[in-house]
């Protein structure tokens, strides 16, 4: 299932990299959990403007978090790194007469990791624009069931996320 929605959002970008609208860039980022110690990724969009001001499309991408070590009675572990593909719808809005912008990407997040499932994906982002993209802050959450094979009786929902700052580049 996670390879029919990857392909589908790569043939949904490769379709409109040839048209207006297409955005591509990267971010880097700082969890503000304790199970990763850094993050970083690639973003892809593309946005129809529908009103003045207002750009509404679909994103998707890639982040990836570096997982923390950690003790654990006298031991020391390294965890597993993990990572994301998000599937979103994402809007934008920019102000008149100012460079900068407010957006947010609402989802679901295709796990890439067999101990994390998928899960509800946000993020919101305050824009800068500049004539060749976008540069961005944003604070990126998922969240997600982890199965921790048999050290608790269920699965624990918890919630990754990691303030980031990324640019993303105008295919126009």
């Amino acid at each position: 299932m996670k390879k029919i929605f990857l392909a589908a959002a790569i043939a949904v970008f490769g379709f409109t990299n040839a048209q207006e609208g297409f955005k591509l860039g990267a971010h880097i980022g700082v969890p503000t959990t304790d199970n990763s110690s850094f993050t970083l990724g690639l973003d892809a969009a593309y946005r129809w403007n529908i009103a003045k001001g207002f750009d509404l499309g679909v994103a998707t991408g890639y982040s990836h978090y570096i997982a923390k070590s950690y003790d654990y009675q006298g031991r020391s572990y390294k965890g597993d790194d993990f990572g994301f593909i998000p599937v979103a719808v994402s809007g934008k809005y920019s102000f008149p007469q100012a460079p900068i912008g407010v957006g947010l990407d609402l989802g679901y997040a295709i796990s890439t990791t067999d101990n994390i499932n998928g899960g509800l994906y946000a993020f919101p982002k305050f824009f800068y624009n500049m004539p060749t993209g976008e540069l961005y802050l944003g604070y990126q959450s998922v969240s997600s069931k982890y199965d921790y094979d048999g050290f608790y009786d269920r699965d624990i929902t918890e919630t990754t996320g990691a303030v980031v700052v990324g640019y993303n580049f105008y295919l126009n």
